[in-house]
């Protein structure tokens, strides 16, 4: 795996494989090269029968703050079909981690934002420190949480993805938990013991069950098909296409608010 640049991968003697997001520079935001990367290992890590568990996790103390500044600057002008192409980029990139037949363990710290929370919720269980900033932020843009939301709503329920899908708010650890984004928030410095505790149980257990019980449990689960991923990849699309993502995005990439903040509307 020492071809990847934009994720590190570092496998111990236990089996245990740290996968981190490695552009600390840009707060781990997603690039094309990092979602691609991200997919190539979730493919790789099938066959391979020295990784036991794999923890997700960001360098430089933050998880992952959402869409890459460039990759978010080449979708202004794009066309719809190069825009459903980075959509369908992203949605196959999570498809490939949710289905993943290992266990994935999130270390959410520093920021988890827009696409960050996708990664958390496609994570099999997620600890995030309590100071971190969590936030489906995407409307503040003018888009919608559109490729991830299977996975938020897979992890969070419908009524409690309402509560923050909509607002773009940013809150704590505690209140994600709340919200069963992450199954529990700890103090920074115990982050270390926290996560330990959640790879522990599966260093005692064979290789193939967890893989099989959580194939099992998606199963039984929300289903999230070809034709699910489909229909949110055309709903971001579409989104991308109104005078509002161009708004937001153009505030967001110039660094001012957009017109609508403060006014009650557009």
């Amino acid at each position: 795996m020492d071809e990847f640049r934009a994720i590190s991968v570092e496998i111990d003697e236990r089996g245990v494989a740290d996968l981190r997001l490695n552009n600390p520079e840009r707060r781990n935001a997603l690039s094309a090269r990092m979602m691609n990367e991200l997919a190539a290992f979730a493919r790789l890590a099938r066959d391979r029968n020295d990784i036991r568990v794999v923890v997700l996790s960001g360098a430089g103390g933050t998880f992952c703050a959402g869409a890459d500044l460039t990759w978010m600057k080449a979708q202004v002008n794009a066309t719809r079909e190069t825009r459903m192409a980075e959509a369908r980029r992203i949605a196959l990139m999570l498809k490939d981690l949710n289905e993943m037949p290992l266990p994935l363990i999130g270390r959410v710290e520093g920021a988890a934002l827009g696409g960050g929370v996708g990664m958390a919720c496609v994570c099999d269980i997620a600890i995030a420190s309590r100071d971190c900033m969590i936030g489906l932020t995407e409307t503040r843009l003018g888009l919608v949480p559109a490729t991830i939301g299977p996975y938020v709503v897979a992890r969070m329920g419908e009524a409690r993805a309402r509560q923050v899908v909509m607002s773009g708010r940013v809150f704590g650890g505690d209140e994600a938990v709340a919200l069963g984004i992450v199954a529990k928030a700890v103090k920074p410095d115990e982050m270390d013991s926290a996560i330990a505790d959640e790879v522990a149980p599966y260093l005692e257990l064979p290789h193939g069950p967890p893989g099989r019980a959580k194939s099992l449990v998606r199963s039984l689960g929300l289903r999230i098909d070809e034709a699910t991923i489909e229909a949110s990849i055309q709903r971001l699309a579409d989104t991308w296409d109104t005078e509002e993502a161009r708004e937001g995005i153009a505030a967001f990439l110039e660094r001012r608010r957009p017109r609508w903040a403060g006014t009650g509307g557009t």
